[in-house]
């Protein structure tokens, strides 16, 4: 996973898995944040514009948490 932030333009994208360029399905889920999709119609990435605005004052502090991925056990 990605997190990118570009200032210039305020826009902010979290990136789940890397698509190839012109796959991905754009959906605006609301004005600022749109949901890109892969071809298999799973979710690739959140893009959030105006990001300073819609995120707040916890772009300057990123905090990433990782804990262990849990499988059902039949």
């Amino acid at each position: 996973m990605k997190i990118q932030y570009d200032a210039e333009v305020d826009a902010l994208y979290i990136e789940f898995r890397p698509l190839e360029p012109g796959t991905a399905e754009n959906r605006e889920l609301s004005e600022d944040v749109i949901a890109n999709y892969g071809p298999d119609g799973r979710l690739a990435g959140l893009e959030v514009l105006n990001a300073s605005v819609v995120v707040g004052d916890n772009l300057k502090k990123v905090i990433l948490e990782v804990s262990p991925v849990q499988h059902a056990v039949a």
